[in-house]
């Protein structure tokens, strides 16, 4: 074998165990995965699908998932912020829901305090009337909206939720102050549900997901999702592309603990990378009905701070949030 040949196998061996040593270095990782929530919500099932998709990969030796729940996730950041800073394999399933939180409760704590790794999902807002209402279409309610904004009632989640959110948004985008609209918020999907298909709200919004049996049962009319136009299908019509300008995702996401060195930022961000194109991953995605919205490191910072900024404008519109 000639010098050159003998040096193109020594280099290919090199590349070889370095590729051996980073798989196998991912997969003695040993993860500490924190949902913010109790046992249930999307966020628990976020974290145990990723416990599932990277334990089943391969991706981690282990992963175990504890909840912490308490204040739309407030509890539980400070929990990361505080007590785990340093630790390259703990991370914290967070969303939208946390970045509105967090402004309404005036955490001490912030996301800025965290390593942001990666958004995983999007969940499109659905806005439903009763199927017996006189609203049949978006441009409808929109019209209701501008015409009395305080008259037009609204079921949704947590005050300064993304529910709460998209009905401020819904209001500017019908030419309304946002200040005027009279949202009612629950704490249980169920209670929401009843106070709906009871006919006791004008309208109701959340995920897509906690209405369509009710949709598909013909209890619900669905006026649209918050989705973009070119997402639009027949049965799931875009607020959008029905002439009202909204767009707007319940996305999930995970950040780990500040004070991480650079090389446990990228093992973190290299073993959801991994994750996000796994076929176990890719699987639980077509389960759930999650839209994948994977973005990953500095990006997601990015869109993580562009998020904060839109959201508390919003809050702010409504007075939630004092400026």
């Amino acid at each position: 074998m000639s010098q050159y040949r003998k040096g193109l196998w020594r280099s290919a061996l090199a590349a070889a165990a370095v590729v051996g040593f980073v798989t196998t270095a991912a997969a003695q990782m040993e993860l500490k995965i924190m949902a913010p929530a109790a046992p249930g919500g999307g966020w628990d099932q976020t974290a145990r699908s990723m416990q599932q998709a990277l334990t089943q990969a391969g991706i981690a030796k282990s992963v175990q998932v504890t909840n912490v729940p308490g204040a739309g996730g407030s509890i539980g950041i400070a929990q990361l912020v505080n007590n785990a800073k340093g630790d390259g394999n703990q991370l914290m399933v967070m969303g939208y829901v946390m970045v509105g939180a967090l402004l309404t409760n005036n955490s001490p704590v912030t996301l800025d305090q965290t390593t942001p790794i990666a958004r995983l999902t999007a969940e499109y807002e659905a806005i439903v009337v009763p199927a017996n209402s006189p609203i049949k279409t978006a441009k409808e309610l929109a019209e209701a909206v501008k015409a009395d904004p305080a008259k037009v009632t609204w079921a949704g989640g947590s005050a300064g939720g993304v529910d709460h959110i998209a009905a401020a948004l819904f209001a500017k985008a019908a030419g309304a102050d946002p200040t005027k609209i009279n949202y009612i918020p629950f704490s249980g999907g169920g209670e929401a549900l009843a106070a709906i298909l009871g006919g006791k709200v004008t309208a109701g919004i959340s995920g897509y997901g906690e209405f369509e049996s009710q949709i598909k049962a013909g209890k619900l009319r669905l006026l649209g999702l918050t989705s973009p136009a070119d997402k639009a299908t027949p049965d799931k019509p875009s607020l959008t592309a029905e002439g009202v300008n909204l767009e707007i995702a319940n996305w999930r996401a995970v950040v780990a603990p500040p004070g991480l060195t650079d090389e446990e930022k990228k093992a973190l961000t290299d073993a959801m990378d991994r994750m996000a194109k796994s076929n176990e991953w890719q699987s639980i995605l077509k389960a759930k009905g999650w839209e994948d919205s994977y973005v990953s490191g500095d990006a997601f910072a990015k869109i993580l701070e562009q998020e904060q900024a839109r959201t508390k404008e919003v809050l702010t519109s409504v007075g939630l949030v004092k400026s």
